[in-house]
């Protein structure tokens, strides 16, 4: 029987806050091969989660195919829009989200792990942000598009440079994208399609890079909607769902685990010959170049 085994494999998951989401199920699975888990969790939700895990709300979500729980090594606060402390405004660090809470940025982060746990095998990046997202792009302002560049995009590259120096021979990183990427996907604003757009770019390059310098695999997986807390703050969410069921090749319900099983080869040893590719987990979504439900194929017969 073919198997993903992940046993003692250290995997850090940038962008967990919830039970909800990809960065959540992917943990899961990657949990359930057997890897030891680190969580990375932005600084206004941290406490939220630490309390929710402790009070044993998510209970039913930790449970594994074993019977057991799964755990996190350690949780880390982060928020990946800085790489060091000298880059975090003043209102940031005096915000009362943020006073109590130290080593959040991205370099600090990788020392702590550096100095926690030595050496990391697998790196996830689940993180996505624009504070315009429900602004068109010709009405989003620079400082949103380049907020949801840093945040989108830019943290995936901070994150590998900061986190390569301490890879293990063979590791594997991953990022999440949308088809907004590739299509024109209106609603979808905020500069969130160009962020996703030069994500996938990157993800190339610095497969290249990683590859040479680290030995170190860079995919990405572009996942279909899903009705995620985070996806709910994009406003449209419930209608992009709808049109994906309507159009795509396959029209059952997309989830989470789809998208974690996908992860979870491309983070083992079966896919060690795969780096640089977007692989697209959406029902077939991305292949279509109609809409069938369009009110001008109503009549033609499909």
């Amino acid at each position: 029987m073919l198997k993903i085994d992940l046993t003692n494999k250290i995997a850090f998951i940038a962008g967990v806050g919830d039970d909800q989401g990809f960065g959540w199920a992917i943990a899961k699975l990657l949990k359930e091969a057997g890897a030891k888990l680190i969580i990375g969790t932005w600084p206004p939700v941290y406490k939220i989660f630490k309390l929710a895990l402790e009070n044993g709300k998510f209970n039913e979500s930790l449970k594994l195919s074993n019977g057991q729980m799964m755990t996190f090594e350690k949780i880390y606060p982060l928020d990946a829009a800085f790489d060091s402390l000298e880059d975090v405004p003043l209102d940031i660090k005096e915000n009362k989200r943020y006073a109590n809470f130290s080593n959040y940025t991205i370099s600090e982060v990788a020392k702590l792990i550096e100095k926690d746990f030595g050496k990391i095998d697998i790196f996830v990046h689940s993180l996505a942000n624009s504070p315009e997202v429900k602004n068109p792009l010709l009405e989003t302002s620079r400082k949103g598009y380049l907020a949801a560049l840093s945040a989108s995009a830019y943290s995936f590259v901070s994150l590998l440079q900061h986190l390569g120096p301490i890879f293990n021979k063979n590791s594997a990183a991953l990022a999440l994208s949308y088809i907004a990427s590739t299509k024109a996907i209106p609603g979808y604003g905020g500069g969130m399609s160009s962020a996703k757009a030069a994500l996938e770019s990157d993800i190339r390059t610095l497969a290249w890079e990683a590859g040479r310098k680290w030995e170190t695999r860079i995919n990405c997986i572009s996942a279909g909607p899903l009705k995620s807390r985070a996806a709910k703050a994009i406003g449209m969410i419930e209608y992009m769902i709808n049109y994906s069921k309507e159009n795509a090749p396959l029209t059952d319900d997309l989830y989470a685990e789809d998208i974690a099983n996908t992860a979870a080869f491309l983070l083992s040893d079966l896919a060690k010959g795969i780096t640089g590719s977007t692989i697209f987990v959406d029902k077939g979504l991305n292949i279509m170049g109609i809409s069938k439900d369009s009110k001008s194929l109503e009549d033609y017969p499909m």
